[in-house]
C-alpha cells in the first residue's frame, strides 16, 4: 500500500534551500540527536546546523580520530563514539552504551553509507552495500527505538538516493549469490532498503509519537563518490572530461550545505507534524514517479517499491532473519 500523503506540499523551500532557512525560528534546545556519518560531507553540515540550533548531537564514527578532527569546535569530544556499521558487534556496543545512559533520543539521522564500491562481503555472506546501508542501520535503529519512545515526537530520517530507482529489493538474491554482482544495482537496492526502513519504522512507532522519513538529499559531490573514476561520472553526465562539473550538474547539483537541508527539514519542520511515512526531496514531499514526466524519472520522484508498506514490513522481517542466522 502507498500512503495518500506521498505528494508535494507548499513547503516554500526548494532545491537550493540552505540549512539556515530550514532552521530559522526553530530551537532544538534540550533535544538529543544521533547522526551517523555526521563528520563528513553532508553529514558534517547536518551536524553543524543541528548544533547551531541548540541540539546535543552524538556522532557514532568508524574513524574516531578523523571525526574528532573534523568536528573540532562543533561537537564535544565526549559525544563522538566509536561505531562501524560493517561490524555488528560494534553497532550493538554503541546501542547498549547509549541505552544504558537512559537518554531520550529525539531524532536519529541515518546519514552514513557507501556507494558503488567493488564487491566485498560482510561476515563472508552479506553484500557490503546492503550490509552497511541497511543491516547496520537496521540494527542501530531497532536497538534505539525504546529510547526514541521516551520522546513525545521522535523522528527517524533515513537517507536514500535517486538511485533507488535502479532496483527494488531483489528478494530471491539480495546478496548476489546467484547473479553476477553489479555495483549500481546493489547500491540501488540498498537505497530502496533505506527508504523502506523509514516507512516501516513509521508504522511501528506511530502509537508512540514517532515518525519516519526517507530522504533523497540530491546530487552532491562528496567523499561518497570515492569509488568512481571521472570517466564514469562523465558517462553519467555529472562531469566534463577535465573533471569540472557538467552544465547539468551545475544546474541540478547542490553544495554540501544544501544537501543537508532536506534531512534537516524532515528532522525538524513543524510542516510535517501531520505528515509521516513519506519519501522527501528538495525540502518537500516527493512526487511519485508514476505522476512525473518521463524525462525526470531518473533523478526525481520516488518509485512505488521504495514506499510500499507491504515491502517495508517484509524487509524488516527479512533483515531480522538475517541477523538471527
Amino acid at each position: 500500500m502507498i500512503s495518500d500523503l506521498q505528494k508535494p506540499i507548499a513547503s516554500g523551500f526548494g532545491q537550493k534551500t540552505e540549512p539556515s532557512e530550514i532552521l530559522r525560528g526553530i530551537s532544538l534546545d534540550g533535544k538529543t540527536i544521533i547522526v551517523t556519518g555526521g563528520y563528513s560531507g553532508i553529514g558534517l553540515e547536518t551536524t553543524r546546523a543541528l548544533k547551531n540550533a541548540g541540539a546535543r548531537v552524538i556522532i557514532p564514527a568508524k574513524r574516531v580520530d578523523v571525526a574528532i578532527n573534523q568536528l573540532d569546535g562543533i561537537v564535544d569530544k565526549k559525544d563522538i563514539a566509536e561505531m562501524d556499521l560493517g561490524d555488528l558487534n560494534s553497532v550493538q556496543k554503541f546501542v547498549d552504551s547509549f541505552n544504558e545512559q537512559n537518554i531520550t533520543l529525539d531524532i536519529l539521522i541515518n546519514n552514513a553509507g557507501i556507494m558503488a564500491c567493488p564487491e566485498t562481503r560482510i561476515n563472508q555472506i552479506w553484500e557490503s552495500q546492503f550490509a552497511i546501508n541497511q543491516i547496520g542501520h537496521f540494527l542501530l535503529t531497532n536497538g534505539l527505538m525504546d529510547s526514541m519512545k521516551k520522546s513525545e515526537d521522535s523522528r527517524l530520517v533515513s537517507l536514500s538516493s535517486s538511485a533507488h530507482s535502479i532496483s527494488g529489493i531483489i528478494w530471491d538474491d539480495i546478496h548476489f549469490k546467484s547473479n553476477p554482482y553489479d555495483k549500481w544495482v546493489a547500491y540501488g537496492q540498498s537505497k530502496t532498503a533505506s527508504s523502506l526502513l523509514a516507512i516501516e519504522f513509521n508504522r511501528r512507532m506511530k502509537d508512540h509519537g514517532g515518525k519516519g522519513f526517507a530522504v533523497h538529499p540530491g546530487g552532491i559531490i562528496t567523499p561518497l563518490q570515492r569509488h568512481l573514476q571521472n570517466e564514469e561520472m562523465v558517462a553519467f553526465g555529472w562531469t566534463n572530461e577535465d573533471g569540472s562539473l557538467s552544465d547539468f550538474a551545475q544546474k541540478h547539483f547542490k553544495t554540501p550545505t544544501q544537501g543537508a537541508s532536506t534531512s534537516l527539514w524532515c528532522a525538524t519542520s513543524p510542516m510535517l507534524n501531520e505528515i509521516d511515512g513519506v519519501f522527501c526531496e528538495n525540502c518537500n514531499v516527493a512526487e511519485r514517479k508514476a505522476n512525473l514526466d518521463e524525462s525526470m524519472l531518473r533523478y526525481f520522484g520516488v518509485a512505488d517499491w521504495a514506499i510500499d508498506t507491504d515491502e517495508a514490513d517484509k524487509l524488516w522481517d527479512k533483515t531480522e532473519v538475517m541477523l538471527s542466522q
